[in-house]
């Protein structure tokens, strides 16, 4: 029996739809959101055995949510394009307007209250250029040192505490992190609050933020 086209394009976007459908490649995901990685890498960041974690590649490209190149021996994987960030965050878009469990899970990690408003990359962008901010990566210190927001200060969710006393009471806080996924900054934000700090966190991720063409420096640079 012949299959329709209508049947064929569906069965391709179910392909799509189910690469997305594991806890683990959408971890993934957002790792190689951060910059093209290596599998060892990956494995580690993701506390996933190698082995898992090339089955789970093999899933993400199949689907052409990730592509891959040959560095000598190893494989080296990146996202496809712009649009598989999109795709992610309109998954999380989604889930947070229709899910009860999402919403009580963010809320949660607002200290049990409403989260503020988070702040537009537009907005972020002009406040840097006023100096009127100061921005906090909240992502591990490997990550901050190879792209971040320029100016940002960089402190894991261990440090915020330690930092605390360093920051200017009266300044405008803004945290971001990976982006759709991640929840440092969620976190990070209600520790700030908590100490009376003026925080919210960045709409997006350092991925958004690099995609809107903005600039981004490396320690490096």
């Amino acid at each position: 029996m012949s299959t329709s086209p209508k049947s064929a394009l569906l069965e391709e976007y179910a392909l799509v739809a189910g690469a997305l459908s594991a806890p683990a490649r959408l971890s993934l995901l957002e790792q190689l959101a951060q910059g093209e990685r290596g599998v060892e890498a990956l494995a580690e960041k993701t506390g996933l055995s190698v082995a898992n974690c090339s089955q789970h590649l093999q899933q993400l490209r199949r689907a052409a949510l990730v592509t891959s190149r040959r560095d000598g021996k190893a494989v080296i994987y990146r996202l496809t394009d712009a649009k598989t960030l999109a795709l992610m965050d309109l998954l999380r878009v989604v889930a947070e307007r229709n899910l009860a469990q999402v919403e009580r899970i963010l809320r949660g990690l607002s200290g049990g209250e409403d989260a503020p408003e988070p702040v537009s990359r537009e907005d972020l962008a002009a406040r840097l250029a006023e100096g009127a901010v100061t921005v906090l990566d909240v992502r591990p210190a490997d990550e901050y040192a190879a792209g971040h927001i320029p100016g940002a200060l960089n402190a894991a969710l261990a440090e915020i505490e330690r930092i605390i006393p360093s920051l200017e009471r009266d300044a405008e806080i803004v945290a971001y992190c990976r982006g759709p996924y991640c929840v440092y900054a969620h976190q990070a934000v209600a520790a700030l609050r908590k100490h009376g700090l003026n925080a919210r966190r960045l709409e997006g991720g350092l991925p958004e933020w690099r995609e809107d063409g903005r600039e981004v420096r490396t320690e490096a640079s």
